[in-house]
């Protein structure tokens, strides 16, 4: 889930930050459609003046919330590939972080694929998610970089969505078992660690 501050009232000088927190607590409750301005506005103690000189309308704020769910992506991504210990094992690592964003965040999940510029290919998207992506493609596809960058993303992605629309059960075992990097890149040498696990 996505975890972000609980005050009701704005007492600090950073009223975009209130705001964008404001909203993902809507967002996880309700939905993009439970996200109003003016009801932010109420809800951080400012008048929908003040909210309107930061967002303009309602698509620049969903916009600030797909920017913060990708950002928050990325750094579960990241997080997970450290622990892993990078390699093939952290490869793998960021797929299921992806898999499991999706799943604790749905909402946010959701909005981020469809509210933001970045939610382009990641062989052009300059967001840490879709560099993470071609950093470990560079280093294990050589000159099939591009086609393991997007089938990698596909399958995290598919198996994110299929989860979600209750196609597939949220089953650690299946996610562990579909992102596999044996499956993305078998020709490695004997010896490298290609375990998937966590």
């Amino acid at each position: 889930m996505v975890t972000v501050s609980t005050s009701k009232a704005y007492h600090h000088g950073d009223l975009r930050t209130a705001l964008v927190e404001a909203g993902l607590r809507h967002l996880e409750a309700g939905g993009e459609t439970d996200i109003s301005l003016r009801q932010l506005a109420r809800e951080v103690g400012v008048s929908a003046t003040a909210v309107y000189r930061h967002f303009p309308d309602k698509k620049a704020l969903l916009a600030a919330l797909a920017e913060s769910g990708i950002a928050r992506l990325g750094e579960a991504q990241r997080i997970a590939s450290e622990h892993a210990g990078g390699g093939p094992a952290g490869f793998a690592a960021t797929g299921r972080a992806y898999v499991h964003f999706a799943l604790d965040n749905p909402a946010l999940f959701r909005l981020t694929f469809t509210h933001a510029d970045h939610a382009g290919s990641p062989t052009n998207s300059s967001d840490e998610p879709s560099r993470l992506l071609r950093s470990y493609s560079e280093q294990f596809g050589g000159e099939n970089a591009e086609r393991l960058t997007l089938q990698a993303w596909a399958v995290a992605h598919g198996l994110a969505m299929l989860m979600l629309d209750g196609r597939l059960p949220p089953d650690d075992a299946l996610i562990n078992r579909v992102i596999d990097t044996k499956s993305l890149f078998p020709a490695q040498p004997s010896g490298s660690n290609n375990d998937a696990s966590p």
